[in-house]
């Protein structure tokens, strides 16, 4: 009976695993998918995306409840059956006319359902996979691993899809990247039946009044500054490398190639990798306030330094261009990217420990106000729709690298809340 226990814990974990990945899979089809568009509307490039988290300011809170009424594992079967019927909604309108307009809100419908189950999956998993480890260093290991294969997910999603839409053309259109959402309705489907089989004991969970608990961490001013800062760099994370990926890949463009676009992309989100990865290290010895100064100062330069630097300088990128078989036999050819393009993806080195640090600093103090405080900040994840949509409209008024200077103003008033706003004046009894 034990063995079989354990059995079945091991498969859950599994399970778990690729939803953490399917996380940022997710999230993160929208910016190459967001090329496509742009091509048949020039102001389309950022609405997907939009739509994604625009749900994670109505579902932010709700998801939270839904823990508390039905369990984790019925939540995540609803954020699976979800996440199944949004990919396929998208799938669906690949099949039609790719100039159609009603085309573009079948996407834009199954963009709106796809941030629905994300915003679910991310209120379950974590909590989910701590639960699975037994708690303690087992399940921050656990959560650990679940983290670095988001990341890896992150950093190969929009590599893949550039891959399969290649040059961008008046003929290009979602069913170009059909196999890789059929892809990610398989990994739907059988993380659906296999959560659904295995037996999950679910913690004892303390119900509070909802309404209190976020009235009483509003209370708090280092919060309410911080729930700012989230808003601004969940805009800062996505607008960063999906104005890039237009920068490179949309046709007369720079490059007019979608496959160099996800590539250069790519590496923003592995340098996010390496940074989360990096910060376990040395989290114990350097202040969360510090990393965050340094980080968004460092940011910035590296912002000012690509805005200035002139478009003539250019850099190999070896590895470019590449169809999924060549993906998978290693082999690629070059192209040539300017070399501002370098100094934006290694905000990803900037970037990695802000989520994290902004909490942490947030969240001093609050005590019993904690979890309304996290319920909050999920719902501020909506800045990652709002803001890149922002940054979108100055590209098509200003050009994509001036663009850039809303992420220098959104870096700057994180500097401000590490520097000034995250002081804790208050604390709960």
């Amino acid at each position: 009976m034990t063995q079989k226990k354990n059995n079945g814990t091991i498969v859950a974990i599994i399970a778990m695993m690729f939803l953490f990945a399917m996380i940022s899979f997710v999230t993160n089809m929208a910016a190459p998918f967001g090329t496509i568009w742009k091509n048949q509307y020039e102001w389309a490039g950022m609405v997907g995306n939009l739509m994604n988290f625009a749900a994670y300011l109505f579902m932010g809170i709700p998801a939270g409840i839904m823990i508390t009424k039905i369990g984790y594992k019925k939540t995540a079967l609803v954020a699976l059956a979800l996440g199944f019927i949004g990919i396929g909604v998208q799938y669906i309108s690949g099949q039609f006319d790719a100039g159609a307009i009603s085309t573009f809100l079948i996407y834009l419908l199954g963009a709106f359902i796809c941030g629905f189950s994300v915003c679910i999956l991310n209120t379950v998993v974590n909590p989910m996979l701590n639960l699975l480890g037994g708690g303690g260093n087992r399940g921050n290991q656990l959560l650990q691993t679940g983290g670095s294969l988001n990341s890896l997910s992150a950093t190969l999603t929009p590599l893949l899809a550039g891959s399969m839409i290649g040059q961008v053309t008046k003929d290009t259109s979602m069913g170009d990247v059909a196999p890789l959402l059929m892809i990610a309705l398989a990994i739907f489907a059988a993380s659906f039946v296999i959560i659904y089989f295995t037996k999950i004991e679910e913690p004892e969970i303390e119900v509070q009044n909802v309404g209190e608990g976020i009235k009483g961490a509003l209370q708090f001013k280092h919060l309410v500054l911080g729930i700012v800062a989230i808003f601004f760099y969940v805009g800062i994370e996505i607008g960063v490398p999906a104005q890039l990926n237009f920068y490179l890949s949309q046709p007369g463009g720079v490059l007019g190639s979608a496959a160099i676009a996800g590539t250069v992309a790519g590496i923003y989100w592995l340098l996010m990798l390496v940074g989360r990865f990096t910060s376990t290290f040395i989290s114990g010895k350097v202040s969360t306030r510090a990393q965050i100064i340094f980080v968004s100062a460092v940011a910035i330069c590296l912002l000012l330094t690509a805005i200035f630097l002139p478009e003539s300088k250019t850099i190999a990128l070896p590895g470019s261009e590449a169809s999924p078989v060549d993906l998978a036999l290693f082999k690629f050819e070059g192209g040539t990217i300017p070399m501002k393009c370098i100094f934006i993806v290694l905000c990803g080195l900037c970037t990695s420990v802000m989520w994290g640090g902004i909490f942490n600093l947030a969240t001093e103090g609050l005590g019993k106000y904690t979890a309304a405080a996290s319920g909050l900040f999920m719902t501020m994840v909506v800045g990652g729709g709002i803001m890149p949509l922002l940054q979108e409209f100055i590209a098509i008024r200003v050009g994509a690298i001036l663009s850039y200077w809303l992420i220098i103003a959104m870096l700057a008033y994180i500097l401000y809340y590490g520097l000034v706003g995250c002081k804790v004046t208050k604390r709960a009894e």
